[in-house]
């Protein structure tokens, strides 16, 4: 028996766009469009009664905006997925990124006035229709009950009385759900973090600028967009920028960062295997990798070579990600050496940090 459809309330105030969206959404056999409505104001109660799966929520709205809206449904409907839709501009991703920091699911993005219309429909298919099924199918997508004999369940570690390899980099990878869940992290470090920390965020280019502003304000260390060629210093947080792979290489003995505009890896750029794979390069075993919620799974095959190395890979736990597919992939592999919860994390980042700087002697 097939599941059930999927249903989905559309809320934009631009007639044009709800058309296209209901046109799209409804042309797909796993989704069903149960409503429209134009304003935060009318979406609210349509929320209440129809129940809907899922919500696409314009942020920019007379009478009541996304963001409000999102508030006023966090209040009744915490877990409710919501898919904000903005546009790419600064105004936009700053918006967005405010919305996902109050609790937003993911966003999409709406396609500018130039260009073809049907790429442009084309382009919201294929970038809304995959988020909305990995929201809300993610129940039976990677199932922790399916995690093989080598994958620890959530909430256990690897002992910290034996030995571990001196830490020297943090790298740590996310997408679907990853700024509210770096926002956790990130505050949690301990400034006396004393590593180069790089992240790596699906996210188009202005985003990740607003995404490292944002973090800037949560975290005790610097944080900052990454510049090519500039040195990962410790202590320090870089964001890669939308658009652009982000790796580590090493010139005059220092540790440096290269973006490139390489062909998308997962069919991302910024991937985060291509930061892994750098990581595992050249640090090897004192690497400590986390993967946090995320759709698809970029970040399993750079977690394997950092792994092989002998370095260190945390996950996120399925209950606390928004989506387990990245993490959910590391941890089925049996390559993490935890898996956690969200809130657990920053705390296991400083304990293994700290076993760097105090290492504990093994027992006998």
């Amino acid at each position: 028996m097939p599941p059930a459809k999927i249903r989905v309330l559309v809320v934009d105030d631009s007639i044009v766009i709800r058309k296209i969206l209901v046109d799209i959404l409804s042309g797909d056999a796993e989704i069903e469009v149960v409503g429209q409505a134009s304003n935060g104001k009318l979406a609210v109660p349509k929320i209440r009664e129809l129940k809907p799966d899922l919500v696409t929520l314009d942020i920019e709205m007379p009478e009541m905006d996304g963001l409000a809206t999102l508030v006023e449904v966090r209040k009744f409907a915490p877990k409710l997925p919501v898919i904000m839709f903005s546009t790419l501009t600064e105004q936009g991703a700053s918006a967005t990124i405010d919305a996902l920091s109050r609790g937003a699911s993911d966003y999409a993005t709406k396609p500018s006035n130039t260009g073809s219309f049907e790429l442009s429909r084309e382009r919201i298919r294929n970038d809304l229709i995959p988020k909305i099924k990995a929201l809300c199918r993610t129940a039976t997508a990677l199932p922790q009950a399916a995690l093989p004999a080598g994958a620890r369940p959530s909430g256990v570690r690897l002992g910290l009385s034996r030995p571990l390899g001196a830490v020297e980099l943090l790298v740590i990878g996310c997408s679907t759900g990853g700024p509210q869940a770096l926002d956790r992290v990130l505050s949690g470090l301990s400034r006396e973090t004393s590593v180069p920390v790089l992240i790596v965020q699906h996210m188009p280019a202005t985003f990740t600028r607003m995404l490292a502003e944002r973090l800037k304000g949560k975290c005790a260390l610097p944080v900052h967009e990454a510049r090519d060629g500039e040195e990962a210093l410790p202590g320090q947080v870089l964001v890669a920028p939308g658009d652009h792979h982000m790796e580590l290489v090493r010139t005059d003995g220092r540790l440096r960062v290269r973006l490139n505009q390489n062909p998308p890896e997962n069919s991302v750029r910024p991937a985060v295997d291509v930061l892994f794979r750098s990581a595992a390069a050249l640090h090897g075993r004192s690497t400590l990798a986390v993967v946090l919620t995320g759709m698809g799974q970029d970040g399993l095959r750079g977690a394997r070579d950092i792994h092989a190395a002998g370095g260190t890979i945390l996950a996120q736990d399925a209950a606390t990600s928004v989506v387990w597919g990245m993490p959910g992939y590391v941890a089925q592999d049996g390559i993490a050496a935890a898996v956690l919860p969200l809130d657990e994390i920053a705390q296991e980042i400083n304990t293994r940090l700290f076993v760097r700087r105090f290492p504990m002697k093994e027992k006998r």
